[in-house]
């Protein structure tokens, strides 16, 4: 596989800081395989473009705010981003990413203080002070490339409450310099169906972002034409945003990142696609789910008596022979990403007359706006 072939030139201004107002005022680039046609429209138009007998399923997972300013023990600042979305029940450590070099034994502190710093004073209360001063929130346990262990100095049961208070969202990187407050990031980088996992502990540190279109007008629309739809989650970690490694293609795999089918959402896909329903699958994620499960979802019938939870380090590039997804909604996204390849696998399963490299320059030429809060595709 050839990375050069997941490469374009995009440009500065079509790199989306902010999402549409209102969010289904966002394009839609509509390609047709069959017909090797392109469409541009509104995404509040969505269920204009979909077979008759279609359902959606979408990705609900909850995106936390996992991003945390710490601090060493000499004062200096580091910024972590908690790997939540791979907790799980009696973990006793967190996986984290670190914009700082850290080394195992190290203390990280809720503020400066430990080090008489001014802002010492600013301890987060009831975390970082103690009868003998400041104590750490985290000690540094362990270290995997650029992955490290945080054993917390609290217990998890804490962890949510602290997040939402002390964390910020953890919006990608190239979005630089948003106008949005972080109150604004907390609503605008989260799907209006968000739900919260059932422990509060994990939850997603990226959004499944070809879902940020939808909103109760768009799922209006989609009833009135009787398009159903099914919730199932993935929580999102590295699995998905992390950029392409040699280990990825030698081992044809990625991050484990942990997803969950509920009995009832299964049933439904199964007798949807029973009665011959086409899947629509809302975003990439929800694509590596139901690829992940498919066994489950081709074995079970409307019986089904349990929830399927699994993990999945599935990486879709191609070709692969899609069992469950019919179409696809996605967003335009980074050069050379595990998520482009999945997409450019699903125009070879379509046989497309077009790859996604050509999309992509029709989409620059025609001021698409590109990646998280960008603009939707839709193929079908």
């Amino acid at each position: 596989m050839d990375l050069k072939n997941f490469d374009y030139n995009l440009p500065q201004e079509l790199i989306a800081t902010r999402p549409a107002s209102p969010r289904d005022g966002s394009r839609l680039f509509v390609y047709n395989t069959a017909a090797d046609e392109i469409i541009f429209d509104r995404f509040y138009n969505l269920d204009k473009y979909l077979p008759h007998d279609a359902f959606l399923v979408l990705n609900q997972t909850k995106v936390a705010p996992a991003r945390l300013n710490l601090f060493k023990e000499t004062g200096g600042r580091v910024e972590l981003l908690l790997l939540i979305n791979e907790l799980q029940a009696g973990d006793k450590t967190i996986k984290s990413l670190s914009d700082r070099k850290l080394v195992v034994g190290q203390k990280l502190f809720f503020s400066d203080g430990a080090n008489g710093g001014a802002n010492g004073r600013n301890a987060t209360r009831g975390l970082s002070k103690s009868a003998g001063g400041i104590k750490p929130a985290f000690f540094v346990t362990g270290q995997n490339k650029n992955i490290f262990l945080l054993r917390p100095n609290f217990s998890l049961a804490q962890l949510r409450d602290i997040l939402f208070k002390y964390g910020s969202t953890p919006i990608p990187k190239y979005i630089k310099n948003s106008s949005l407050t972080e109150r604004e990031l907390r609503k605008k980088y989260q799907t209006v169906f968000a739900a919260d996992d059932k422990h509060g502990e994990s939850g997603s540190v990226a959004a499944p972002t070809a879902s940020l279109h939808f909103t109760n007008r768009v799922f209006e629309k989609l009833s009135r034409q009787k398009v159903p739809h099914v919730f199932v989650t993935l929580n999102i970690g590295l699995g998905t945003f992390a950029p392409i490694a040699e280990d990825n293609i030698k081992n044809k795999k990625l991050f484990n990142e942990y997803y969950k089918i509920e009995k009832s959402a299964a049933r439904k896909i199964i007798k949807f696609k029973n009665a011959g329903k086409k899947l629509v699958a809302v975003g990439t994620t929800t694509v590596r789910t139901l690829e992940s499960a498919v066994k489950f979802l081709e074995a079970k019938s409307d019986g089904l008596k349990q929830n399927f939870c699994g993990a999945t380090d599935l990486f879709i590039f191609p070709p692969y022979d899609f069992k469950l997804v019919d179409c696809l909604v996605t967003n335009f996204h980074l050069p050379n990403s595990s998520l482009m390849m999945l997409v450019e696998a699903f125009l070879q399963h379509k046989k497309a007359p077009r790859n996604l490299i050509d999309l992509y320059k029709t989409a620059v030429e025609n001021r698409f706006r590109f990646y998280s809060f960008g603009d939707a595709m839709l193929i079908i």
